[in-house]
């Protein structure tokens, strides 16, 4: 991997983590209230794709990748990264107990994160199939 590639998914990574965060944060202080926690973390899965998506859509094209695999791969180092900085993130900023960080990621206990983070591992490729496979 060349440094220009290795900056260029760098930087995708940072505008994902970026969005993400203000996205939670725009969940807790304003969706929250009104709805409940536990719906607004179940509402946010969607949005949070959405979001993960436009940011995708912006990004992706610019990095330079070539064919579906190479998309797929960019999905995953994608959501291996969102995982990462959510665990860091919950550990080192908000203080929490792995317990309670390893809750966000199981779907029995009302949590999607893991969906959100298998949809994230399609965008690219989704991204370059509707660049590249138009009729």
């Amino acid at each position: 991997m060349s440094l220009d590639l290795f900056l260029r998914v760098l930087a995708l990574c940072v505008a994902l983590a970026g969005v993400e965060t203000l996205h939670g944060i725009a969940r807790t202080v304003l969706l929250a209230p009104r709805i409940g926690k536990a719906r607004a973390v179940q509402l946010s899965v969607v949005s949070g794709t959405l979001l993960a998506f436009g940011v995708c859509a912006l990004l992706v094209p610019g990095i330079g990748l070539q064919g579906a695999r190479q998309h797929l791969i960019l999905g995953l180092a994608l959501a291996a990264f969102m995982a990462t900085f959510d665990m860091a993130f919950g550990r080192l900023v908000l203080r929490l107990k792995w317990r309670r960080i390893l809750q966000d990621f199981n779907p029995a206990s009302g949590n999607y994160l893991t969906l959100g983070l298998v949809a994230l591992i399609g965008l690219p490729w989704l991204v370059w199939a509707m660049t590249h496979h138009t009729a």
